[in-house]
């Protein structure tokens, strides 16, 4: 792979890309920013050689060195999202595991959601249709979402429990009416998370 030639950096579906926005919402300080201190971050992070972060990230060994040495400053769009994405993820690990611990056991999280929601009950329902909504999801829910991320579970694999935490918070009212109610969502045009 020459310097110039990129693999594109991973797409992450709604969901999964909304999770880890909320992560980076809780760090306490920020991430470095320029390309150099990144890469040198990443390196020492992830005990990895200049091979292995070129891969990672999809660019040739000899460009992480140069940036490394300073002597790259200023990144293709492509690379420079994956140096953010692979620096952010690895940024400040205790902070996030302290604040998805909290969002698991006691806070929960809110979401805000635009999607089109579908339903099944017993008894008559609206009919499905785009709806923004913004609930807050027990720590019951946020645990299994969070355990299924960490499962490495796709987008379609996340859609069910989402949509079944939507539904009690938001539709069920924690199960004091709509008893049955099961919704779906799908066609997710925004989605986020608060911690």
């Amino acid at each position: 792979m020459s310097d110039h030639e990129q693999q594109p950096a991973p797409r992450r579906g709604k969901i999964l890309e909304a999770l880890a926005r909320a992560e980076r919402k809780v760090f306490t300080r920020p991430a470095p920013k320029s390309a150099n201190a990144q890469v040198k971050f990443l390196l020492t992070r992830m005990k990895k050689t200049a091979k292995d972060l070129a891969e990672h990230v999809g660019t040739s060994t000899r460009t992480i060195e140069r940036y490394r040495a300073g002597k790259l400053k200023t990144p293709q769009k492509r690379l420079q999202a994956a140096l953010v994405e692979a620096t952010e993820s690895e940024w400040q690990p205790q902070v996030r595991a302290q604040a998805r611990e909290r969002a698991s056991t006691s806070g929960g999280m809110s979401v805000e959601v635009t999607a089109y929601f579908g339903f099944t009950c017993t008894g008559s329902s609206d009919d499905g249709r785009e709806r923004q909504i913004t609930t807050d999801i027990s720590p019951y829910y946020v645990k299994q979402i969070l355990a299924l991320q960490d499962a490495g579970a796709t987008e379609e694999e996340l859609h069910p429990i989402v949509a079944e935490a939507i539904v009690e918070s938001y539709f069920t009212d924690w199960g004091t009416r709509a008893d049955g109610l099961r919704a779906d969502f799908t066609a997710v045009t925004k989605i986020d998370f608060r911690f």
